[in-house]
């Protein structure tokens, strides 16, 4: 290793385990706290934190003067999705799930403002869905969106939401606003379960539950989509506690809170 390779492996290593310690908080800290925790000179966390930012590994919120993940962040952790540690351990969970309700169901991430989808099971007899393998739509739109949006921390939301131009819709009639979103997602924590009704497809609702990761960050989400015509109160209250079990059970095999 030549002495210009010797300089580098500090600022790596630095560097990873700033990442780390943020992906570990409940929300965004200041540079000094991460400092401190880390034992790694003020000057060198500064110096870092501007790189990541440049890079959008990290979010700088200069109003509170803390510091969070960025979306470069959350693209490294669908890319971790994408390679199937998530897809093997929850497609048979959705599998089972879809089996005994007899309604279609789904598995999917977090990708910046988007959800995409790494597992898609379809129940006989049932329409197809958009949500296949890979596809991605907005988050704010989708159930399994809404579950995960609801367990990121508010300030974390907000970087992710910053202006109306960061919302969009797929009916002409409906606005969204971050106010909107708020109050939803507020729901959502409320009852533990996302929904969204023809927002997506009409006619077709769907209900999801978010899957945590061990430091409670929404790691996936899993969730059933059904045709409203269809659906009485006891299945719809069968269909909530098949989506609870399922991404309990998912949060469980990742060691993940539940």
């Amino acid at each position: 290793m030549t002495a210009g390779e010797k300089s580098q492996v500090p600022a790596a290593d630095a560097t990873l385990r700033i990442l780390s310690h943020l992906a570990a908080q409940r929300g965004p800290v200041p540079a000094s706290t991460i400092a401190t925790a880390l034992g790694i000179p003020r000057s060198t966390v500064y110096h870092l934190l501007r790189v990541l930012q440049e890079r959008g590994f990290v979010v700088h919120l200069p109003e509170e003067g803390r510091y969070g993940l960025g979306v470069a962040a959350f693209e490294l952790s669908s890319g971790f999705s994408r390679q199937q540690p998530l897809t093997r351990l929850g497609s048979r969970l959705v599998e089972a799930m879809v089996d005994r309700l007899g309604e279609s169901g789904h598995l999917a991430v977090l990708h910046g403002r988007d959800v995409l989808y790494l597992v898609e099971e379809r129940a006989p007899r049932r329409p197809s869905l958009v949500s296949d393998v890979g596809v991605r739509l907005p988050a704010h739109l989708t159930a399994t969106g809404r579950a995960m949006l609801a367990a990121l921390p508010a300030t974390q939301l907000r970087a992710l939401y910053p202006d109306a131009a960061a919302f969009t819709s797929r009916r002409a009639s409906e606005t969204w606003t971050y106010a909107r979103l708020k109050a939803v997602l507020a729901e959502v924590r409320r009852t533990g379960i996302a929904e969204e009704a023809g927002e997506v497809t009409g006619d077709l609702s769907s209900l999801g539950a978010v899957v945590l990761d061990h430091v409670g960050w929404p790691a996936a989400a899993v969730a059933v989509t059904f045709a409203d015509d269809r659906v009485t109160d006891d299945i719809r209250a069968a269909i909530e506690a098949e989506v609870r079990g399922a991404a309990a059970e998912l949060s469980r095999r990742i060691r993940g809170v539940r």
